[in-house]
């Protein structure tokens, strides 16, 4: 006879997020419902109430879920770049990719469509805690803070609009697919290449 293993709370609600996010990337952000979610990992519409609240609230956690999960990678890719172990490149490709196929975009465009607008302060903090986290805080180095918080605005709002519509515009403009990214790619060089020339003069 197979016995349930028993999660504590936490392994509970982690389990409930990436059956949250998984389902969000198969069947779009309308199918990620209490009872869906529920289904994907065993356990009963109750036990999800529990943790959640409401379909609302698992949608504002697994908006939460998301951005610290790809603010964490991109920390992580700026970090090699900065070593010199990647590229500008790699950032722009896992922002794209975390809006896109990640499902970031599409929930946040859900959320915004339902009036579930609270449920981006995850993302927009996540954000900004890395932001913060990358650039230095004292008086000597703010127009560098400034920039970051520049280059990261344009780099988040282009990423976003290409996982909504970059596809079609791209079409209708005779572009290639990845010309979005490439502009963002420039845009993260051109941020670079200024760094390192205040840095030598």
């Amino acid at each position: 006879m197979s016995t349930r293993k028993r999660l504590t709370p936490e392994e509970s609600r982690l389990a409930a997020l990436e059956a949250a996010r998984a389902q969000l990337i198969e069947a779009g952000p309308q199918s990620v419902t209490l009872k869906a979610v529920a289904a994907r990992i065993g356990r009963t519409h109750a036990n999800l109430l529990h943790h959640f609240g409401s379909a609302a609230g698992l949608q504002r956690a697994l908006g939460g879920y998301l951005a610290e999960t790809v603010c964490q990678t991109i920390a992580d890719a700026v970090r090699a770049t900065r070593s010199g172990e990647g590229s500008p490149r790699d950032v722009v490709d896992l922002t794209f990719d975390a809006f896109d196929i990640g499902g970031a975009g599409a929930l946040a465009s859900w959320m915004l469509a339902s009036g579930n607008e609270d449920a981006l302060d995850p993302v927009i903090e996540s954000i900004h805690a890395l932001v913060d986290e990358l650039t230095p805080q004292d008086a000597d180095h703010a127009d560098e803070a400034a920039s970051v918080r520049q280059t990261t605005l344009t780099l988040v709002l282009l990423a976003l609009g290409d996982a909504l519509m970059g596809e079609r515009m791209a079409a209708s403009l005779g572009l290639p697919r990845g010309s979005a990214r490439a502009h963002a790619e420039a845009l993260l060089l051109a941020q670079l290449s200024g760094k390192q020339s205040k840095t030598a003069d």
